[in-house]
C-alpha cells in the first residue's frame, strides 16, 4: 500500500533519469503551488497528498485534452508536466466529465480539515484522483468509500487504486441508500438540496462539502452555484452550521436535483448575498432569516442554535 504520511521531498519514488526527476521536482512544486493558491501554503499533510500522487496516472495515456477559456485544447505531447497546473482535464467529455481544477480541490479538502483515521465518503469520484489524494489525508487507519455512478469509470477508479487497501470504490449512486456512518461528505456533482440520505450519516462534527447548483445552463453546460460546507456542530440532526465558500461549476448530481429548488437557487443567487449564509435547518418552518428554502430544509443568515 501506499505510504499515505509520507513528506513529499522525501518519499517520491527515486530518480532513474534527469527526466523523472525533473517530474518529482514538478509534482511537489505543483503541490506547494495548488496548497498556496487554495490559502493553505503550510498545510504539509495537504502538500504531501497532491505531490504523491501522480495525476497521469489516474488520466490515463496523453496527450490531454485541458480546457482553456471554455474550449478543449490538446497538450502538444504526451509529457506529465502538461499535468500539474492548476488546469481541468477532460475524462470524458462528451458526457461533461472532467478532472476538476485541482485549486478548487485543494481548496475544499483544507477546509474539510480531514483528520487522521477518518471515514470518508467521495461522491462522484470519477477515474480516482482525488480519492486518492483523500486515502493520504485519511491515512491507513481511516477509509474512503468512493462512490461514481458511471460504470466506465467506477472501473477505472478500481484499477487506479488497487494499492490502497483504505479505499472501497462503489459503482453506486450516493443518492440511494445505503450510505455508512462517515466524518466527511465530499460531493463532486452539483445538487439542488443538502439530502438527508447525506445529512443522517454525518457523525458529531461531521463534513459535508458540496456544490449546491440551479439549473444546468444552455446545452446541459455545468450549472453555476457555490461549495457549501456543512457541519453538525452537535448531537441534533436538525441544525447545522452552513456557508459558502467559492463559486463553483459542476455537472448535475443524478437523484440530487429539484427543478422547483433550482429555480428558487437562481433567484437567491442572484441577489448576490450568499456569504451572509450562516446555518442550514430542517424539519422547521422558515422565519425572516431564510436565504432559501427547500423541502423540508432552508438555509439561514442567522447562526445554528447551540
Amino acid at each position: 500500500m501506499d505510504n499515505p504520511s509520507a513528506h513529499p521531498s522525501s518519499t517520491l519514488p527515486s530518480a532513474n533519469s534527469s527526466g523523472s526527476n525533473e517530474l518529482q521536482t514538478q509534482r511537489v512544486f505543483f503541490a506547494n503551488l495548488v496548497a498556496s493558491a487554495a490559502g493553505a501554503p503550510k498545510n504539509e499533510g495537504l502538500i504531501s497528498a497532491f505531490a504523491n500522487t501522480p495525476r497521469e496516472k489516474y488520466l490515463g495515456p496523453g496527450p490531454w485534452r485541458i480546457f482553456a477559456g471554455g474550449n478543449l485544447l490538446e497538450t502538444p505531447s504526451s509529457d506529465p508536466a502538461y499535468l500539474y497546473q492548476d488546469v481541468v482535464v477532460a475524462i470524458a467529455p462528451e458526457r461533461g466529465i472532467n478532472n476538476g481544477q485541482p485549486v478548487l480541490h485543494a481548496m475544499s479538502m483544507a477546509v474539510l480539515a480531514v483528520q487522521r483515521g477518518e471515514t470518508i465518503v467521495h461522491i462522484g469520484a470519477g477515474a480516482g484522483y482525488y480519492t486518492a489524494i483523500l486515502a493520504r489525508l485519511t491515512g491507513p487507519d481511516g477509509h474512503v468509500d468512493a462512490y461514481e455512478i458511471e460504470e466506465d469509470l467506477a472501473a477505472r477508479a478500481t484499477s487506479n487504486l488497487y494499492e490502497f487497501e483504505n479505499v472501497t470504490v462503489y459503482h453506486h449512486n450516493a443518492t440511494q441508500p445505503p450510505l455508512p456512518p462517515c466524518d466527511v461528505i465530499y460531493v463532486n456533482a452539483g445538487a439542488t438540496s443538502p439530502l438527508d440520505l447525506w445529512l443522517d450519516a454525518l457523525r458529531p462534527k461531521g463534513r459535508l462539502l458540496f456544490p449546491l447548483t440551479p439549473d444546468p445552463g444552455p446545452g446541459g453546460a455545468p450549472g453555476h452555484g457555490a461549495m457549501l460546507l456543512v457541519t453538525r456542530t452537535t448531537c441534533s440532526s436538525e441544525d447545522f452550521a452552513a456557508r459558502f465558500l467559492s463559486p463553483a461549476m459542476f455537472i448535475p448530481c443524478i437523484g440530487a436535483r429539484d427543478d422547483a429548488t433550482a429555480a428558487k437557487l437562481a433567484e437567491s443567487f442572484k441577489r448576490g448575498d450568499a456569504r451572509n449564509v450562516r446555518s442550514l435547518r430542517r424539519y422547521s418552518r422558515p422565519d425572516q432569516s431564510s436565504w432559501c428554502a427547500g423541502d423540508n430544509w432552508w438555509l439561514s443568515t442567522a447562526d445554528p442554535p447551540q
